[in-house]
């Protein structure tokens, strides 16, 4: 039953507030008709006692205490749902912007999710391919997994987002039941419109959901338009059996729109001016990801973040960190040389990717040579340290060749590219023949009988010079 009430009791920033309200629920819907008699949408977000502090999407521009007439509409913000939703193009609620007409929904469904029983979720396994090295070899994205991008202010996250959606699928038998939910919070209108058309260019569109919240909507809708993406997700997943991937971008700005009307409510301020509640509210996003026990579909996440200053310890990037199962860290100095996608392997991490890889996955030896891969790239570092200090030409001779191998690794394995598409055993064959091109004596986190098998000089500079051929193409 929906309630009526007319007039306010206080009206501040984006904030009214009405007094002696009964029977009130947090995250409830409002209609706000003006005397004029247009209508707003608003949301309730704080209840105190009989006092409801009600968030209003379009602003209070033209509102007083006297002309509004507000009714309760007794639940919390629903999103329509369908098949039909894939292709499609929503704003930040979740209503068509593609001009493709409405979406016939064949339920409607709570945008804040339904509590998971922690039991009922399957230890993620299975790995979706990405075609990017740098991620598919060394930090392996794993079905049901949350693996968040840590990005800057001007690397390029975007570019890096459109080649996971226009490259990821599954492998085996599932290859077919696959889509991607996008989440875009706070961006500009040419940065929609790249990724609508980079899309629709690409031929994925047909599997891609979209949601975007430009960076002149309201901040409200900000703050739902990852929840709407990851309902459309879940639906999708467990009422379709689909397995979904979310992309949500940039989180960073979500939490600056926590920041905001947390700020607008008067709570007090934790670090850096975000709310104490602040791990708690990506904790409620990030957690909707997984697999759920006799479902056929699953939820996997990629949130992208652009890190201030490049500051790792800022609030958004740490507590995303507590949260999820590792992070893809983009790295400036690569960006600086040209290298693209400009992954730093050595700072990024998958903490599932050791479940969903190898026999049966993958392929036997990818553990092994990812595990070399990065041992031998942290030699790199140390090398490259020693000849800043005495210069390239006084290291010794296999201190030269972790250089070049450093220089080689970096522009064919990690900077392939944004239109590269490499299979995992491409990302492999890749590996051996840049491990190759060391001494065998070096390989020292291999095992001999592998070494034996795949290591061949000979054969591992036509595999580069044939990798260096796809880049120009």
């Amino acid at each position: 039953m929906s309630l009526q009430l007319l007039g306010l009791s206080d009206v501040r920033g984006s904030l009214i507030a009405l007094d002696h309200v009964k029977n009130v629920s947090n995250e409830e819907m409002v209609s706000i008709e003006l005397a004029d008699g247009s209508t707003r949408i608003g949301r309730v977000t704080e209840i105190e006692g009989e006092r409801a502090v009600i968030q209003v999407f379009e602003g209070t521009d033209g509102m007083s205490k006297t002309n509004v007439k507000t009714k309760l509409l007794g639940h919390p913000m629903e999103l329509g749902l369908s098949r039909e939703i894939l292709g499609r193009t929503f704003n930040g609620v979740g209503e068509p912007i593609d001009g493709l007409g409405e979406v016939y929904p064949e339920k409607f469904e709570d945008v804040n999710g339904k509590p998971l029983n922690p039991v009922s979720r399957v230890y993620p396994r299975n790995y979706i391919q990405t075609g990017i090295s740098a991620i598919d070899g060394l930090n392996t994205l794993i079905r049901g997994q949350k693996l968040p991008i840590f990005s800057g202010s001007g690397l390029p996250h975007d570019q890096l987002a459109i080649q996971i959606v226009r490259q990821a699928h599954l492998t085996g038998e599932d290859s077919e039941n696959f889509c991607i939910v996008f989440g875009a919070m706070g961006v500009k209108n040419d940065v929609a419109d790249m990724f609508r058309r980079s899309f629709e260019e690409t031929g994925v569109m047909e599997k891609v959901v979209m949601y975007v919240n430009l960076s002149d909507d309201p901040i409200v809708e900000r703050m739902l338009t990852p929840r709407c993406a990851l309902t459309a997700a879940e639906y999708l997943a467990y009422e379709c059996g689909m397995n979904v991937l979310v992309i949500l971008t940039d989180m960073t700005s979500y939490c600056e729109a926590v920041r905001e009307i947390s700020s607008s409510k008067g709570e007090i301020p934790s670090r850096k001016g975000y709310p104490g509640y602040l791990y708690s509210d990506l904790a409620s996003l990030y957690e909707r990801a997984g697999i759920i026990k006799g479902g056929k579909g699953s939820v996997t996440q990629i949130p992208i973040l652009t890190m201030p200053n490049d500051d790792i310890t800022h609030p958004v990037p740490d507590l995303t960190g507590y949260i999820t199962e590792g992070q893809i860290v983009l790295d400036r100095d690569l960006y600086l040389k040209g290298i693209n996608p400009p992954i730093g392997v050595l700072q990024s991490l998958s903490r599932l990717m050791k479940d969903g890889i190898g026999e049966g996955y993958t392929r036997g030896d990818h553990q092994d040579v990812a595990n070399q891969l990065f041992a031998s790239y942290a030699k790199v570092q140390d090398a490259r340290s020693l000849a800043s200090v005495i210069g390239e030409d006084e290291l010794s001779d296999l201190d030269k060749k972790y250089m070049e191998f450093g220089r080689r690794f970096e522009s064919i394995f990690i900077g392939q590219g944004t239109h590269t598409n490499r299979s995992i055993q491409e990302t492999l064959n890749l590996g051996w023949a840049l491990l190759s091109t060391l001494p065998a004596s070096a390989l020292d986190r291999l095992d001999p009988k592998l070494i034996k098998q795949n290591y061949d000089p000979e054969h591992a500079e036509r595999t580069i010079a044939l990798a260096l051929e796809q880049e120009e193409k």
